[in-house]
């Protein structure tokens, strides 16, 4: 029974990562997985039995039918209504006008692009070299990785 808790467990936290969630960090904009969280019985401590349920009661969300397994479908079902829940949000974030467009003017905040630029362009040349985009990409890479959010 522990055995199939924890794969449980495990199988959870692969669907929370695949939707966009990172497990240890939590959804910045959805139900938080912290430590509070977890520790169900609200006794400053977190066992292994209160992750294993924690894991058990992730993968019965997305378990549609009941049956204790994870089919494809069923993982593509809780990925695209996580795509949706995160795009609903950058839509309310950035249609400013509320018109339920975005413009390019919407999507780039004042001098977001100049401050992207700038950052990128490490010489200050005005011109961002092959190596000053690569060394930006990897930079914003490893922010996203990280759970930072850059520009």
């Amino acid at each position: 029974m522990k055995n199939t808790v924890f794969i449980a467990l495990i199988a959870a936290t692969s669907i929370s990562l695949a939707a966009g969630s990172a497990f240890a960090k939590g959804d910045r904009h959805g139900a938080p997985i912290d430590f509070e969280t977890l520790d169900s019985d609200g006794d400053g401590r977190v066992t292994l039995e209160e992750m294993q349920a924690h894991g058990a009661a992730r993968l019965a969300k997305v378990d549609a039918d009941g049956d204790g397994f994870l089919t494809l479908p069923e993982i593509e079902a809780a990925a695209s209504e996580r795509a949706k829940q995160r795009a609903s949000r950058m839509m309310n974030r950035l249609d400013a006008d509320e018109d339920g467009k975005i413009s390019t003017e919407e999507l780039e905040s004042p001098g977001r692009a100049e401050r992207r630029f700038q950052r990128a362009d490490k010489d200050g040349d005005g011109a961002v070299t092959k190596a000053e985009f690569d060394a930006a990409i990897a930079k914003m890479r490893k922010h996203h990785k990280g759970g930072a959010r850059s520009e």
